[in-house]
């Protein structure tokens, strides 16, 4: 632990409110964050911000410039004030707290968000979607990871389809149609819909899998082998364990199919009969962009460069809003 180190964090009273109207309670929160050092995370972003994750997956902890400081304080006025006529319902990031870290006369400004994915269900694949064309699929380096971010292109060549049915169909519309005319209001864009997938029969599989090794660990044991396989994983038993409180070991405990309203937030279930049995998450990320002069010259370049009828994700906000929501709701049966 350094020897001199202070924590700000801003505006107490207002996150205070959020995360009531958020269901979030206090101690919790404070549990989560502070129960385990939060583990880092790869950021796919061009930002350079850091991420980090709270020990138990229900949190991330994600790195701010003092100008996004100060455009989350811009944001606050508007963000409150919504939430709260919404009742909560929307997709914009959950902000449940802003802080300015000082150490040894180093600042670092975080804010905490609420995990889209939460910590119950394993995601299999992830996409990070615009709307857009232009420059919008996944880089090599990007799809060596074990679970890469994927892009509009790339949703479009795998023909990915959202089965969550008309009702639900509906109701997510008028939920996204409400968040993207709030942050047009207030002339921010280049914005996405961050979505996870849950594949239930590769989860099941993941799961049968898990079970036969954790029979045959406790059959080794029982005959007096002792398992020194380093890359044993998951079961908690033998070898190289996942300690108890771990986002992977509570995913493995609580895992049954069944999505818990409470924590699983974003879940939402295909539809009976669909083509696949899968769980979506579905949020709004990356808010903050401002459409001002650098984004207008952006937008300019890339006109020049590939023509006034590309699909550019640097657009004026209500184009970008439209041509975002019909997108998503080609993309969804």
């Amino acid at each position: 632990m350094p020897s001199h180190f202070k924590v700000k964090e801003y505006c107490p009273v207002v996150f205070r409110t959020l995360r009531e109207r958020f269901g979030i309670d206090d101690l919790d929160y404070m549990y989560s964050l502070s129960k385990s050092q939060p583990l880092s995370t790869d950021s796919p972003g061009r930002s350079g911000a850091r991420f980090f994750i709270s020990f138990d997956g229900m949190f991330f902890i994600k790195t701010l410039t003092s100008d996004e400081v100060e455009r989350m304080h811009h944001l606050l006025k508007q963000y409150h004030p919504y939430v709260v006529e919404r009742h909560g319902k929307s997709l914009l990031p959950q902000y449940l707290g802003m802080y300015r870290l000082t150490v040894e006369g180093a600042e670092t400004y975080l804010v905490v968000m609420r995990n889209v994915f939460g910590s119950h269900f394993a995601v299999h694949r992830k996409y990070d979607l615009k709307g857009s064309t232009v420059d919008r699929e996944a880089s090599d380096k990007e799809r060596e990871k074990e679970l890469p971010t994927l892009k509009d292109n790339d949703f479009v060549k795998e023909g990915v389809r959202i089965f969550i049915g008309g009702e639900a169909k509906d109701r997510l519309i008028e939920t996204l149609t409400a968040d993207v005319e709030f942050l047009s209001k207030l002339n921010l864009m280049d914005y996405s819909l961050l979505l996870g997938v849950h594949d239930c029969e590769k989860a099941e599989a993941e799961e049968r899998e898990a079970r036969e090794k954790e029979k045959e660990t406790e059959a080794d044991e029982e005959n007096g082998i002792e398992d020194n396989d380093d890359d044993s994983v998951g079961s908690g038993v033998g070898g190289n364990q996942t300690p108890p409180d771990s986002p992977q070991a509570i995913r493995y405990r609580q895992r049954n199919g069944e999505i818990d309203p409470r924590v699983d937030i974003y879940a939402i279930p295909s539809y009976e009969g669909a083509q696949r049995k899968e769980i979506y998450f579905m949020a709004l990320i990356d808010i903050l962009t401002n459409y001002g002069i650098k984004k207008r010259t952006a937008q300019a370049a890339k006109t020049v460069k590939h023509g006034a009828g590309a699909e550019i994700s640097t657009v004026h906000p209500e184009q970008y809003g439209k041509r975002f929501l019909e997108f998503l709701g080609k993309a969804m049966e």
